[in-house]
């Protein structure tokens, strides 16, 4: 007796399901209906053009393999795809007829379009209705890219490792990278700046960045509308696919577990996943642990708080780009009073405003009361970085000299002073403030300042200069 389609086809199922993953053959295989089989083709039925596209380009090796073991090798395949309607008006299913091992050609084949449709293609949930892969914008701000991403010692690993995926998107030991850092401190602009890069050196990879808070609302939708293998789907044939700020999926067990089906696929097609958070992943709460597990299958590297001369390269850097001009004085006062990128964007947006709508000069004191109406907190903490540069104008030498091991007098002094200031002015301990300035121990700095205290004392003249660069601090 000779075998149905439906045995045949779930004869080939036991051959697949040993030879592909678990969540693959869930996704790929579990949807599919045989439909019949007549004089050695066997009708499947999916539920989306991409669905059969998909199969032809990752899979067709093993379905014809277990299909010619099943009925012998002249068999051919048949897809049946059909689409759900949302609209009233009557739809159809269509049929195009493949010989194993041919990618589908929608233009030589004949198709039965449903009647409500003028595209054939899966629903995109970020513009609907459904667009063809290639139109999908990739929700990327061109300003966002390397060439305005400053380096520094504080981002140098994130920036080299986010580059070099940007070069060899899936093709590097970086998949997932992970990015991770407080707000403002730049995460944003760096994913998008490697989906930007990715696109300029292949414009025909599909790239999408998209924000967690947005992601999740996406998949509620789909679930409202009953089209949540669409929604799958979409994102399955991403190339590079970019999610900021993970973190918002804590406690979201439903959207983490279709988060967990995208990633696994995409990272199996080695497609790239460029994922950001406010944490790294061992201290992420509230996410599943075969998620966490998977973040830390690539590179997990962080931004840390941009130095002074880091804020300065920055601020004239969008200085630049915004065509303003600004006294280094001005400069060097926003960067030694605000850390956070955010902020500082703030800052200049507020001056230029006066520049260009209340028509006014920007003098340090004007750029003062901008600042004050900013910056959260009163009393701000000035960094070290800050404080060993207005130590070195005010003695006339270089930052370097401060930090290097010479034992002359001048030098000694002034790195005292400004090792005492930074006890005085910063919250930072004493061993942190000794591996800054010239990498000594906290006995060193100890000392330092019970030097400087003495000598306030005891010397008018000494007083006079800790009064001097106390004032300039303060300005």
């Amino acid at each position: 007796m000779s075998k149905n389609h439906v045995e045949i086809w779930n004869n080939c199922l036991k051959v697949i399901k040993d030879n592909v993953p678990s969540i693959s053959f869930k996704t790929w295989f579990e949807p599919i209906i045989p439909l019949k089989m007549e004089n050695n083709v066997l009708t499947i039925q999916v539920p989306s053009p991409f669905f059969y596209e998909y199969l032809e380009e990752q899979y067709i090796d093993i379905i014809s393999k277990t299909l010619r073991k099943e009925i012998g090798d002249n068999v051919k395949l048949e897809y049946n795809v059909v689409m759900d309607s949302n609209s009233q008006s009557k739809s159809k299913p269509y049929t195009v007829k493949l010989p194993a091992r041919n990618k589908p050609d929608l233009k030589n084949q004949p198709v039965s379009v449903p009647l409500d449709s003028d595209d054939v293609s899966i629903k995109n949930p970020f513009i609907l209705p459904g667009i063809k892969k290639l139109n999908i914008d990739p929700q990327l701000d061109p300003d966002k890219s390397f060439a305005n991403f400053v380096e520094g010692e504080c981002n140098r690993l994130a920036r080299s490792a986010g580059y070099a995926v940007a070069c060899n998107p899936g093709g590097t030991a970086f998949n997932p990278l992970f990015i991770y850092s407080a707000n403002g401190l730049g995460k944003t602009h760096l994913s998008q700046a490697i989906g930007i890069e990715v696109k300029e050196r292949f414009p025909e990879k599909t790239v999408l960045y998209v924000q967690a808070h947005k992601f999740i609302t996406q998949f509620m939708d789909s679930i409202r509308n009953n089209n949540r293998n669409d929604f799958v789907h979409f994102y399955q044939m991403i190339d590079v696919l970019i999610i900021d700020d993970v973190h918002e999926l804590a406690g979201k067990e439903r959207t983490q577990d279709i988060f967990f089906h995208i990633f696994n696929q995409l990272h199996q097609s080695n497609k790239q996943l460029v994922i950001t958070a406010d944490k790294p992943p061992v201290e992420l709460q509230g996410i599943e642990q075969r998620l966490l597990s998977r973040f830390k299958w690539g590179l997990a590297a962080d931004l840390q708080q941009p130095d002074f001369e880091t804020r300065i390269a920055i601020l004239k850097k969008k200085i630049y780009n915004d065509g303003i001009e600004l006294t280094n004085e001005i400069i060097e006062y926003i960067a030694s009073h605000i850390n956070n990128m955010r902020e500082i964007e703030g800052a200049l947006i507020s001056i230029l405003a006066h520049l260009t709508l209340n028509k006014k000069e920007i003098t340090l004191e004007l750029a003062k009361q901008i600042i004050d109406k900013l910056v959260k907190s009163t009393r701000r903490e000035i960094s070290i970085d800050y404080i060993q540069k207005i130590v070195c104008d005010y003695f006339n030498m270089q930052a370097e000299q401060l930090k290097s091991k010479t034992r002359k007098r001048e030098i000694v002094q002034a790195r005292q002073i400004a090792m005492y200031f930074a006890k005085n002015f910063t919250k930072n301990s004493l061993a942190a403030i000794g591996s800054v300035i010239g990498g000594k121990d906290h006995a060193t700095v100890l000392h330092a300042c019970k030097t400087v205290s003495n000598l306030i004392d005891t010397d008018k003249r000494f007083k006079l200069y800790i009064d001097e660069i106390e004032k300039k601090l303060k300005l």
